[in-house]
């Protein structure tokens, strides 16, 4: 099940089914795909929290309790489901025009693993174990493991974790830029409540609109980025926290965004 709360503007999400290490059923995928899909125009909201309830951050896609019918799945299955259910799920993370702060502790295994990768920014307790197990389980990564693992942090380092399903600290992961900073265990709950609340006082358009131009530019050449860089830049500069940052520069004070 999840566990949601909004407060001071932040969408709060908790995997919350710590006796199978937050491992997500259909119906916790379902579930996360509609609210992140209602996120993504509430204009209400500036930023958005997940963590997992528990030791545990996600052991990935619950494959016990999917395949406990005994029944054979019809040919395609996979295909005609995935693109709508962990597919989207990840692709809703990566492309959500609010920032997206995850915090990591115990397992981030698979689908989990990367949910953590996906998003913006991503604590991790120096002691928690990433971990890309698709091959050793003997099929192929899924939910764009294959597209994140190698832009942050290398082909070479992508391999050892896909091929030879190598587990990854959350030290390690930090080192390799696989996630934003790994932290002890007793500071990672304040470290990402720290991290979250700076970002949901920011000009939210504005970091929405990057976070957009960041995206768009990992398959753009530098010309059409910067095409887009000027688009999102027309959209930005007529909000109103475009006029409150200018204020505050010639103030010489700190902007009071409102994420409008």
């Amino acid at each position: 099940m999840l566990t949601t709360s909004v407060d001071n503007a932040v969408l709060r999400i908790t995997l919350d089914r710590p006796d199978r290490r937050n491992s997500l059923s259909h119906s916790m995928i379902d579930d996360l795909v509609r609210l992140l899909g209602a996120a993504a125009h509430d204009d209400a909201l500036r930023a958005i929290a997940l963590t997992g309830a528990g030791d545990h951050f996600c052991a990935g896609a619950d494959w016990v309790a999917t395949n406990t019918d005994g029944k054979r799945p019809r040919t395609g299955d996979l295909v005609r489901r995935i693109p709508h259910t962990a597919n989207r799920l990840v692709e809703l993370i990566a492309t959500i025009q609010l920032p997206v702060v995850c915090a990591v502790r115990g397992w981030a295994v698979g689908l989990g693993c990367n949910l953590a990768l996906a998003a913006d920014f991503t604590l991790a307790d120096t002691a928690a174990t990433l971990w890309e197990p698709f091959v050793q389980r003997g099929f192929s990564p899924d939910s764009g493991a294959t597209w994140l693992l190698p832009r942050l942090a290398g082909v070479a380092r992508a391999k050892r974790m896909l091929l030879l399903g190598e587990k990854v600290t959350g030290a390690d992961a930090a080192d390799w830029g696989l996630i934003h900073a790994a932290v002890p265990a007793d500071e990672l709950t304040a470290a990402a409540d720290e991290l979250v609340a700076r970002l949901a006082a920011g000009p939210t358009v504005a970091i929405g609109l990057a976070k957009q131009a960041i995206a768009y530019g990992q398959s753009a050449t530098l010309s059409q980025s910067m095409n887009q860089e000027l688009s999102n830049l027309e959209l930005s500069c007529r909000t109103a926290d475009f006029k409150e940052g200018l204020a505050a520069f010639r103030e010489r004070r700190d902007p009071a965004y409102k994420g409008l």
